[in-house]
């Protein structure tokens, strides 16, 4: 039976019996392949995985990705997401193609939202003008401002990139698309959260954010080649990057640093900007007090976010890209028998089911759920294997935000505005001394930190 909120299913003729009613799917049309050499972007290395292709989507791989995506989905909201590597290297034209796929195939009650992650760099009148036509929402890597930005996120001739970002995201404003910022959270920024977030915010005019953690994983082996970095080396090697070992490169971020890097920046949104700017994790954070969970990261299981490489491949994940969870090519077996295979749900199903003992037992649970299992590969308190690098931090952000998130759902569930909850902030740091240490846990006083007037 059809209801307001599914769609019959199209073009296939036995339903998997794990098949999802709808999921995310990131498409990557030039593969690994990118205009940059970003110090810190593992995925360079996967050109590795596919030594003598062209890295580019074939027209007839884009049409069975359409196709099979509109067709599988049960919901009447799909996502055509487009990420890299770089997708503008393949050119507008492919893109006005998987539009004209998108339209064919489209069935009735069927709508259709386009994202498209990119550097930036090569965007122009042209790109941003089919951008609006579509209305594309654009996701735009900017790590904060030029010199933090810099410092790993630099072209092929070692030369740092915000200045040509800019330009990138002038034309977007220009064209006025929609677009997000998505920045990482690395060695270079990590002190720097209030900071970067008032340039995201001031600056940039940016309304949505969100932040990754760079956790590069490495063998004892392999971790000094890894500190030089994943892009090309002429003469020298560049590891395939996969889901092994127990140590990090220097680039990432230090789970502690990690979780007062979101504190930063939740104290000041909390104080100023709720309902007006739009913090990923702080609106997925929100939700997970309804008990939705929007986010995978932050889901008690996973296995709703494949990655498709350019020539069909589709993996469990954009974070393990690698032959362990190849699970089958969309040009033999259709996508949702792929997607809804007993080996996907497994890989869901894993992330609840080997949460270490301390992660079961963790009060915040219900709304971190260990993380992202990329992420779990160190020892729990008691010596237990596959436990969250970042879990310092990430306990350090639920805990804290606690108070101030419970007034929010409050709120909500009263039907008032979440951005409610400045006015119980406000009613709180009149109660503060100037001179008492500032509730972010930075130690500095509140009166040079977070209650500085006009911060």
């Amino acid at each position: 039976m059809t209801t307001n909120n599914t769609l019959p299913l199209s073009g296939i003729q036995t339903m998997p019996p794990h098949a999802p009613p709808r999921f995310h799917l990131l498409a990557k049309p030039s593969g690994s392949t990118c205009n940059l050499d970003c110090t810190y972007c593992f995925f360079l290395s996967k050109e590795a995985l596919y030594p003598n292709s062209k890295s580019r989507m074939a027209d007839q791989t884009l049409e069975n990705y359409i196709r099979q995506t509109l067709e599988a989905h049960r919901t009447p909201e799909v996502t055509i997401a487009w990420q890299g590597g770089e997708p503008t290297l393949m050119g507008v034209e492919f893109f006005r193609r998987s539009i004209e796929f998108a339209e064919r195939y489209k069935r009735p009650g069927q709508t259709i939202e386009y994202t498209f992650q990119t550097n930036g760099v090569l965007l122009d009148d042209e790109w941003c003008a089919f951008f609006k036509e579509h209305n594309f929402l654009i996701g735009i890597s900017v790590d904060g401002p030029e010199e933090i930005h810099d410092t790993y996120r630099l072209n092929k001739g070692g030369q740092g990139t915000f200045k040509q970002v800019m330009r990138g995201l002038d034309f977007l404003k220009k064209h006025e698309v929609d677009f997000n910022i998505l920045c990482t959270v690395n060695a270079a920024n990590q002190h720097h959260g209030r900071r970067v977030y008032r340039f995201f915010r001031d600056e940039l005019g940016a309304t949505w954010m969100q932040f990754i953690p760079i956790v590069e994983r490495a063998t004892a082996e392999l971790l000094p080649l890894a500190n030089l970095g994943w892009h090309e080396r002429p003469g020298g090697d560049r590891p395939l990057y996969l889901q092994a070992g127990d140590l990090v490169t220097e680039r990432s971020v230090g789970g502690e640093q990690y979780g007062r890097f979101l504190v930063d920046i939740f104290e000041e949104w909390v104080r100023h900007d709720v309902g007006r700017i739009f913090v990923q994790l702080f609106d997925v954070t929100l939700h997970a007090y309804f008990g939705q969970h929007l986010l995978c990261i932050h889901a008690p299981t996973c296995g709703y976010g494949p990655a498709l490489e350019h020539n069909g491949d589709l993996y469990t994940c954009d974070h393990f890209v690698e032959p362990n969870f190849l699970l089958g090519n969309i040009n033999e077996i259709h996508m949702l028998e792929l997607v809804g295979s007993a080996e996907m749900r497994r890989f869901g199903d894993n992330k609840r089911d080997l949460l270490t003992r301390q992660c079961r037992d963790c009060e915040v649970r219900m709304l971190c759920n260990g993380g992202c299992p990329k992420d779990r590969f160190v020892l729990s308190r008691d010596g237990e294997p596959g436990h969250n690098c970042l879990c310092e931090g990430l306990y350090h952000f639920f805990n804290h935000t606690r108070p101030a998130m419970a007034v929010m759902a409050d709120l909500v569930q009263r039907g008032q505005y979440a951005d409610g909850v400045m006015t119980w902030v406000a009613e709180q740091d009149k109660r503060r001394g100037r001179n008492d240490p500032c509730p972010c846990g930075s130690g500095r006083k509140f009166k040079s930190c977070h209650g500085q007037p006009g911060s």
